[in-house]
């Protein structure tokens, strides 16, 4: 019992860095939020100290997940997954993968307006983007190139290399994203039946 308590506790740390990431926070101001001081955040996410109550509720409140889902705790037997949306620069996120460190699986959704007026701001992070639109029309940066990806399309990139991603129109776009680690891909294997 005692090994798999301590296997639970080392994964919080993890976990815990990768929501900070996903949310786009840094340790400053995530510690404006929950009151825990910067150290005792980063000691937290590199597992130089064990997680309390004390710790895991206000950081599980900041990020607006359930307190099981910081520790991962194991599955009731309900199969059903219950992703809990979250906006970020006016997007709506809906995580459909629950595993910190592995594929990174998202829907995305930006409403009608949501990136006219904006200058686009390509930027560049560790992985590889696989996209995927389900409707609408999404414009992509991608290096000097200009692309718009309608329903159907897909597109799959380094993301070393500078990128951004807005509406192409006045009107909204939904479309599935998938982010790995560098040298992680998506691929998609299929044959025909005999």
């Amino acid at each position: 019992m005692s090994e798999e308590f301590d296997a639970v506790l080392s994964a919080v740390g993890p976990r815990l860095r990768e929501l900070r990431r996903r949310s786009g926070a840094t340790l400053t101001a995530l510690a404006e939020t929950t009151g825990i001081p910067i150290s005792t955040l980063s000691r937290l996410e590199s597992g130089q100290r064990k997680p309390g109550l004390e710790l895991l509720l206000p950081l599980a409140k900041a990020y607006q997940v359930p307190l099981d889902e910081l520790v991962g705790a194991p599955a009731s037997g309900d199969p059903r997954v219950y992703p809990r949306p979250f906006t970020h620069h006016g997007m709506t996120v809906i995580p459909l993968s629950r595993k910190p460190g592995g594929l990174q699986v998202h829907k995305q959704i930006l409403p009608a307006g949501a990136t006219d007026h904006l200058t686009p701001e390509p930027r560049t992070h560790e992985g590889y983007h696989w996209l995927y639109v389900l409707s609408g029309r999404l414009r992509m940066l991608l290096g000097d190139q200009d692309f718009v990806l309608t329903a159907g399309e897909v597109a799959e990139f380094d993301t070393h290399l500078p990128h951004w991603y807005g509406n192409a129109d006045e009107h909204p776009v939904e479309f599935l994203s998938i982010l790995g680690p560098q040298g992680e891909r998506f691929h998609l294997k299929a044959r025909y039946r005999r």
